[in-house]
C-alpha cells in the first residue's frame, strides 16, 4: 500500500486515508490526494488507451493539461462522468473510477490491433479511405465510424445533481494563484479595491507548492503561501475562490468562472450544487495563468512512466509521492534538472540527465555530479522500452553537426521530460489580443491588449521566481490604480532562484529514419512527428489546416501539450520560421466544462422558465386553460362547468360582441423609444410615415426586414414629441428590440435615441365590446372619453381606480376597444375591480382562442401566423402602410425587386368553404385540381381557420399564389379522408365598413 508514497513528505493529510476503487481494485490515497498521485503512490501507471491505436498510455502530467489519463468517474446515485482528468480530481472516501478506451480489459485490449496496423491510419487516413464506394457510406462506414468515435462513456441516466450560477463585479480579478497572482492580488487587496483571485487548483499557490527549496523573504516557498493566503483571507474586500476555472474572457472585461463546488465531498450536503458558473464583469484584469511545461518528441515518449519533469516534482514536493524508484531525466532546459535534484534528495536512484544541449550551467553540472547523478550533455533519446511501463530508455550522443552517434541503454521506472514551457495565452487569445513571436525564447507571448488586462509571470514568458513576484506586484498595484485605488508595489527578496533557460522546439532527430519508430506530438489523437511531416508533403502548409488534417490539437486537451510541438515540426518540414505557418486558434472554455454548469438553474421546470402575466393567478383561479405563447403562459379559454372548448370559445365570442369582454393582453412587447430624434428612429425603422404624428395619438406600425419580409408589427402611440411606446408581438419583443438595438449602434449612431424594454412593467387588459366606454368611464381620472376628445387610435395618460394608466383606445376585435396599461403591480387590482364593475353587463373573461377568432373575422393577421417570413405588406393586404413618399426605411429597397412585384406571389385571401359547418385545418395544403397526377401542385396553404359564431359558419385566412386574382374562384383543401372545397375571397368577414367600432 503506498510503496511509493515518502512519509512525512507533501502537502496531502497521512493522517487521514481515503480509500477508492479504479478498475474494481480498491486503493488507499490521502486527504488531499488527486486520483493520479494516489495511483502512483500505489505504483499504477497504466490508466487508460490512447484514441487511434489504443495505445497504453500513462499520466503524463500533474494538472489540466493532462491528455492520457482520462477516467469515468461514479460518485453514486447516478452520478457518473466520463473524461475526468485523473490529475485534478480529488479522491475521496466511496470514489469508483474506471479506465476509458478498451475491451475487454484495460492490460488486454482488442482494439490494440490497431497499433500493429498503424500504417493503416497515417494523417488523414479517413479523408481516403472512406470515399469508395459511395453506397458503403450509409451501410458501412457510417456506422462503424460512429461505434469507434468518442472516449469514454455517457452517463445512461439523468444527471441529479444542480448547479448553481452568480453574476458579480469586482475592481480587480486576478487569474492564477502562483507567484504572480498571489503578488498582484496582495497588491491589489491592500489598496482597498474589490478583489476576486480565482485559481483552479484546489490549493492556492501554483507553482510554488511544488517548490522544494527556494525562499521568500526568508520564508520557504510553502510558509510565504501560508502567510499570504492568510493575509489575503483577512481582507474583507478579497474574495478567494479555488477550485475555479476562468474558461472564457470575452468582450469588456467579462470572463466566465467556474467554480467547482461538492466534487472532493464523499457526502455532499444535501441540495448543495456541484458547481457554479460566475459571470463576472471587473475593471482590471491580471492574467497570471503560469505555464505548460513542453513534452519532449521522441520514440515511445507515449509509453507510461514518460511524463513531464516538472509534473513529477509536483507530484513529490506536493503530494510526497515518487514517480519511481529510478528515473532518467531528459530535457533541453533547467527546470527538469531542479526536478532531478528533488528527486535524488528524496531517495529516488538517477542513474542519467540527459540534456540535448551541449552547453548547460556548470553549476546545474556541479550539483549533479554532488548527487552522483550522470550528464550527458549533447545526447539524445532515440527511444524506450517496456510493455506497460517504460524499463529502459536509449540514449545516444549527437554531434553539433547533428550525427548521432552509437546507442546506450540505461534502465528505469520512470523517464522525466522536459522541452520546455509554453506561456498559457489562452485567455488572453480569447480577447483577440495580438500574440508576439519571441526567437530567442522560441515561443509567442502576450502582445498588444484589447482589453484592460495585464499578463504577469511565467505566463508573461518571466520564468524566475524573483520575476514573477516582481511583475505580478507591479501588475496588481498597476490594476487598482487604474481602478481608481492607490496602491503601491511591494518588493521581495528571493534566495535559491536559478535562471531557467533553455529551449527546444523540435522532435529529436532520432525518429525520421526508423520506418517503425512513434514519435507522439498529440498523445490522446495519436498524432505523430511523422503525421505531420506528412500533412506537409501532401500540401498543408497552414498550421490551421495541418491541424484538421492530422487532428493534432483537436482532442478534449485543446493541444495544451501538443500546439507548440506540432508548430515547430510543421515550420522545420515547410522550411519557414514558425510565425509564418501560422498559430492554431484558443477559443473557450479553456478547460472541458460540464453543460450543467452553463445551464445551471436552467433544467428540468426551469429550462425554459414559464413567465406569468400579474393576472395569471386570477385567470387560474377561475378554471383557465392555458397555452404556452412564446416564453409566456396564457389564458387559452375559460370553460364553464360542462362546457368543450368550442362550447366556452363560442360563449366568449358573443359576449364581445354584444356586451363586454375583458383579455390579459400584458405579454404584448412594449418598448420604450424616447428621444430628441425618436421620430426619425420610428421613421427608419417602419414602413410608415411617424413624423407628423401628433402626441396623443396611435398608429399601426409595420417592421420589415432588409429583404422585405414583415417581422413584426404592433399599435404605436406617441406620448409626446419624444416619446413613443411601441407594442410588438408577444414572441417578437426581445427580436424587435435586438433588431432596433443594432441598427441605433451599427447603422445610426448619431441618433439621440434610447431604447428601453418596458414589457414587464406594464399589465395590460384589454377591453371589447358595446359597453366597453360605460364600464370604465366612471372609473376613468384626467381623460375625456367621448369620441369627439378620445376618438379610436388615440392614447392619453390618466388615472383608473386609482392607478396610473396610459390609455390606448385601440381595437383587436373590430369592437369598441380600450386597452388599460397599468404599472404591473397594480394589475391584479385593477384587472379585480373592472371584473367587478363589469358584471353589471356581464362581462366576460376571454383567452387568447377567441382572441384569434374574434381578429380573424375582421382579417387582422398575426405576424407568424398568417406570414411565414417570405411575405411583403401587399402580399398581406396591408400595402397601404407603406409610406410612399418616405425616402427610405428598412426593407424598402428590397420591396422594388422584381421578384417582389410578380403577380403570381402568394397573397392572404379569405376563404369560405363549400360546407359552412367544415372548419379546415390549419396548415392543409391547397390545390386548383384534386385530381391532377402525384406529386400536386400546391398553390398554397391555410393559416388560420376557425367557427365564426357571429356569422354562423367557419372562416379562414390562406396565402394563395395570385390569390387575389381569384377571389370568387373555387380552390380545393385535400383532407384526410376527402378533398374540400373553398371559395376565395376577401379578407374581412364581419362589420366590413368597420361601423362597430364606435359601439
Amino acid at each position: 500500500m503506498n510503496a511509493y508514497r515518502i512519509k512525512g513528505k507533501g502537502r496531502v493529510d497521512q493522517r487521514k486515508p481515503v480509500r477508492f476503487s479504479f478498475n474494481g481494485t480498491t486503493y488507499t490515497g490521502y486527504e488531499g490526494d488527486t486520483l493520479a498521485s494516489a495511483l502512483l503512490a500505489n505504483g499504477v501507471h497504466l490508466v487508460g488507451r490512447s484514441f487511434k491505436y489504443h495505445r497504453p498510455r500513462g499520466i503524463l502530467s500533474a494538472g489540466s493539461e493532462e491528455p492520457n489519463a482520462l477516467v469515468g468517474t461514479d460518485r453514486g446515485n447516478g452520478r457518473f462522468e466520463p473524461n475526468t482528468r485523473a490529475t485534478v480530481l480529488e479522491v475521496f472516501e466511496g470514489l469508483n473510477t474506471t479506465s476509458q478506451n478498451h475491451w475487454p480489459s484495460l492490460k488486454r485490449d482488442v482494439g490494440a490491433i490497431n497499433d500493429a496496423m498503424y500504417m493503416l491510419f497515417s494523417a488523414g487516413f479517413y479523408y481516403k479511405t472512406f470515399m469508395w464506394p459511395k453506397s458503403f457510406w450509409n451501410k458501412v462506414y457510417e456506422p462503424f465510424i460512429r461505434g469507434a468515435a468518442g472516449l469514454g462513456k455517457s452517463p445512461s441516466v439523468p444527471d441529479p445533481d444542480t448547479y448553481a450560477s452568480r453574476h458579480a463585479h469586482c475592481d480587480v480579478l486576478v487569474v492564477g494563484s502562483g507567484p504572480a497572482g498571489l503578488a498582484a492580488a496582495l497588491e491589489a487587496g491592500r489598496s482597498g479595491a474589490k478583489v476576486i483571485l480565482a485559481d483552479e487548483q484546489a490549493e492556492l499557490g501554483g507553482s510554488l507548492l511544488s517548490e522544494g527549496e527556494a525562499t521568500i523573504d526568508g520564508l520557504s516557498a510553502s510558509d510565504w503561501v501560508a502567510r499570504t493566503r492568510a493575509e489575503l483571507e483577512g481582507m474583507a474586500n478579497v474574495t478567494l475562490l479555488p477550485r475555479t476555472t476562468a474558461i472564457g474572457y470575452y468582450h469588456q472585461n467579462f470572463l466566465g468562472l467556474c467554480q467547482r463546488l461538492t466534487d472532493h465531498l464523499a457526502n455532499p450536503p444535501a441540495n448543495a450544487p456541484r458547481e457554479r458558473m460566475w459571470r463576472l464583469r471587473a475593471k482590471q484584469v491580471v492574467l497570471a495563468q503560469g505555464s505548460i511545461e513542453k513534452p519532449l518528441v521522441f520514440d515511445g515518449n507515449d509509453r507510461p512512466g514518460v511524463m513531464l519533469a516538472g509534473a513529477a516534482r509536483t507530484y513529490l514536493n506536493r503530494y510526497g509521492v515518487k514517480v519511481g524508484n529510478s528515473a532518467v531525466v531528459v530535457t533541453s532546459h533547467d527546470s527538469a534538472w531542479f526536478a532531478a535534484f528533488d528527486l535524488a534528495q528524496a531517495g529516488v536512484r538517477v542513474p542519467a540527465i540527459v540534456d540535448i544541449r551541449h552547453t548547460v550551467s556548470d553549476e546545474l553540472v556541479r550539483r549533479a555530479r554532488a548527487l552522483n547523478i550522470e550528464v550527458l550533455a549533447g545526447w539524445t533519446v532515440s527511444g524506450t522500452a517496456g510493455r506497460h511501463r517504460v524499463s529502459s530508455v536509449r540514449v545516444n550522443p549527437v554531434s553539433r553537426g547533428g550525427q548521432v552517434g552509437p546507442a546506450r541503454t540505461i534502465n528505469c521506472e520512470a523517464v522525466l521530460m522536459s522541452g520546455g514551457w509554453t506561456p498559457t495565452v489562452h485567455l488572453f487569445s480569447h480577447t483577440k489580443g495580438k500574440l508576439d513571436w519571441n526567437e530567442e525564447q522560441q515561443m509567442f507571448l502576450p502582445g498588444e491588449r484589447t482589453e484592460e488586462s495585464r499578463c504577469a509571470g511565467a505566463g508573461n514568458g518571466h520564468f524566475g521566481l524573483a520575476e514573477a513576484l516582481r511583475e505580478g506586484a507591479e501588475a496588481g498595484a498597476a490594476a487598482a490604480r487604474d481602478a481608481g485605488f492607490a496602491a503601491r508595489e511591494s518588493s521581495y527578496t528571493v534566495d535559491g532562484d536559478f535562471p531557467c533557460t533553455g529551449v527546444s522546439n523540435r522532435e529529436l532527430p532520432s525518429d525520421r529514419d526508423a520506418g517503425r519508430a512513434k514519435a507522439f506530438v498529440d498523445f490522446q489523437n495519436d498524432v505523430t512527428a511523422k503525421d505531420i511531416r506528412l500533412a506537409v508533403r501532401e500540401g498543408f502548409l497552414s498550421i490551421e489546416h495541418i491541424k484538421r488534417y492530422t487532428t493534432n490539437g483537436m482532442a478534449t486537451d485543446q493541444g495544451k501539450t501538443s500546439n507548440m510541438n506540432g508548430l515547430a515540426i510543421a515550420s522545420n518540414a515547410v522550411g519557414k520560421a514558425p510565425p509564418s505557418v501560422g498559430l492554431t486558434t484558443f477559443r473557450p472554455p479553456y478547460t472541458p466544462t460540464t453543460f450543467g454548469a452553463f445551464a445551471g438553474y436552467n433544467r428540468g421546470e426551469l429550462f425554459e422558465v414559464t413567465r406569468k402575466t400579474p393576472i395569471d393567478s386570477w385567470a387560474e383561479a377561475n378554471g383557465a386553460v392555458f397555452e404556452p405563447v412564446s416564453l409566456w403562459r396564457r389564458a387559452w379559454y375559460f370553460p364553464r362547468s360542462g362546457e368543450s372548448m368550442h362550447q366556452a370559445v363560442a360563449r366568449e365570442c358573443r359576449a364581445v360582441r354584444q356586451s363586454l369582454g375583458m383579455f390579459d393582453a400584458s405579454t404584448l412587447g412594449k418598448i420604450e423609444i424616447v428621444g430628441p430624434d425618436a421620430a426619425e428612429f420610428m421613421n427608419r425603422m417602419y414602413t410608415n410615415a411617424w413624423t407628423k404624428l401628433a402626441p396623443g395619438r396611435c398608429r399601426y406600425g409595420l417592421l420589415l426586414g432588409e429583404d422585405g419580409f414583415i417581422r413584426d408589427d404592433g399599435v404605436i402611440g406617441r406620448l409626446t414629441t419624444d416619446r413613443f411606446h411601441v407594442t410588438t408581438t408577444t414572441g417578437g419583443a426581445a427580436r424587435v428590440l435586438n433588431m432596433m438595438e443594432d441598427y441605433l449602434q451599427t447603422e445610426w449612431p448619431e441618433l439621440k435615441v434610447w431604447l428601453t424594454s418596458t414589457t414587464e412593467q406594464w399589465a395590460v387588459i384589454a377591453l371589447n365590446g358595446p359597453n366597453a366606454r360605460k364600464l370604465i368611464e366612471p372609473l376613468v381620472e384626467g381623460i375625456d372619453l367621448s369620441d369627439e376628445a378620445f376618438p379610436h387610435m388615440s392614447v392619453a395618460e390618466g388615472k383608473i381606480c386609482g392607478v396610473p394608466t396610459r390609455l390606448f383606445r385601440v381595437s383587436f376585435t373590430g369592437e369598441l376597444g380600450y386597452e388599460v396599461n397599468v404599472p404591473a403591480r397594480h394589475g391584479l387590482a385593477v384587472w379585480k375591480a373592472l371584473y367587478e364593475a363589469g358584471q353589471k353587463y356581464g362581462i366576460t373573461p376571454y383567452g387568447t382562442e377567441t382572441m384569434h377568432v374574434l381578429r380573424a373575422e375582421k382579417g387582422y393577421i398575426i405576424v407568424g401566423q398568417d406570414t411565414d417570413g417570405t411575405v411583403t405588406p401587399e402580399d398581406a393586404g396591408i400595402g397601404w402602410a407603406i409610406g410612399k413618399a418616405k425616402p427610405d426605411f428598412v426593407g424598402k429597397r428590397s420591396l422594388s425587386r422584381s421578384d417582389m412585384l410578380k403577380a403570381d406571389r402568394k397573397q392572404l385571401v379569405g376563404l369560405l368553404t363549400s360546407d359552412p359547418k367544415l372548419v379546415l385545418e390549419e396548415g392543409a395544403q391547397i390545390v386548383d385540381d384534386p385530381n391532377q397526377p402525384l406529386p400536386m401542385k400546391m398553390i398554397g396553404h391555410v393559416t388560420s381557420s376557425y367557427w365564426s359564431e357571429a356569422l354562423g359558419r367557419s372562416v379562414a385566412l390562406a396565402l394563395v399564389e395570385g390569390g387575389r386574382a381569384r377571389t370568387g374562384k373555387v380552390i380545393h383543401v385535400p383532407m384526410p379522408g376527402t378533398s374540400h372545397t373553398a371559395e376565395v375571397v376577401g379578407t374581412v368577414f364581419f362589420d366590413p365598413e368597420g361601423k362597430r367600432l364606435n359601439a
